[in-house]
């Protein structure tokens, strides 16, 4: 079985590479995500040309994948055309970023219709917005992420992933960041044993195999069902620890590398969850197979 490379969202700020390169390397990342732009902005920024290509070089000889989360307001559901056009403007930006500095893949969140009577025409945003995008030859992959839900979401639950899929024509190259917190907050049951198991099936269901590529993995400070989106580190929140096990043990999640997104400590970041999460992949110890990235 195809181990999950673990790692985490990863702090920029100070250049792409200064920032990043030695915070994976303190926390014993074996992949990384991270902005490229304001996360809460429209702003596209062009980057520093010297960062990218040290950026580039750093993740290849560390062998690890790397990821882009597009800024938190893309919405390609919403009712207000201005945001359905700086929302498309990012993923392209964002698209083009990572092409600069070897990314694997771009995530956005599944966004939202707002208005009940805007539904039907949301998915036919999603068909007009993304099949472009998606045709773009020697760019990252698209991976959509489910919501917390609540706001008229496009996609929480994971059946959700069905309609949008089918909206986009089952395009090959959109695949799925399935977020823990997030489906934990949209009503999937985590914590019940067989709960993650059963929610992982649910999803190959309706989005087929090989659609998932990236796992978003936090606890939650909130209830099953709440709706919120508020992390918390692996096993100090509501989940709990056990159910990530079983998570790395799905047949659909192997290989496929894991992100942590959990509150962090000034000097310590991420380590500690990362290191949780390494002791409790299948063979704990061992270290992911070179390309494991690709899997899924």
């Amino acid at each position: 079985m195809l181990l999950n490379r673990v790692g985490s969202h990863t702090k920029t700020s100070g250049g792409l590479a200064k920032a990043a390169l030695p915070y994976v390397d303190a926390a014993g990342s074996e992949t990384l995500q991270v902005y490229v732009s304001n996360s809460r902005g429209w702003a596209l920024p062009p980057g520093d040309p010297a960062q990218d290509v040290l950026f580039r070089d750093g993740i290849g000889s560390r062998e690890i994948p790397a990821y882009i989360h597009a800024s938190l307001l893309v919405n390609l559901g919403s009712p207000t055309g201005l945001t359905v056009e700086r929302s498309a403007a990012v993923l392209a930006h964002a698209l083009e970023r990572g092409r600069d500095i070897g990314a694997t893949a771009v995530v956005f969140h599944a966004g939202s219709s707002v208005d009940p009577a805007h539904e039907d025409k949301a998915f036919h945003q999603l068909h007009e917005v993304l099949l472009p995008l998606l045709d773009r030859p020697g760019m990252p992959q698209l991976l959509v992420e489910p919501s917390a839900g609540g706001g008229r979401s496009l996609a929480s639950k994971v059946q959700d992933l069905e309609r949008y899929l089918d909206a986009v024509e089952n395009h090959p190259g959109l695949g799925v960041c399935f977020d823990t917190c997030h489906a934990w907050a949209a009503g999937h049951d985590l914590a019940t044993p067989g709960g993650m198991t059963a929610t992982l099936d649910a999803l190959v269901a309706a989005a087929g195999p090989g659609r998932l590529r990236l796992i978003h993995a936090n606890d939650s400070k909130d209830d099953c069902g709440s709706t919120r989106d508020r992390h918390e580190s692996i096993g100090k929140g509501r989940i709990g620890a056990g159910p990530f096990a079983e998570l790395l043990a799905h047949p659909a999640a192997a290989g496929v590398p894991v992100i942590v997104e959990t509150p962090t400590e000034e000097h310590e970041g991420h380590a500690a969850d990362i290191a949780l999460l390494k002791s409790l992949r299948p063979g704990a110890g061992a270290a992911p197979a070179t390309g494991a990235a690709s899997a899924g």
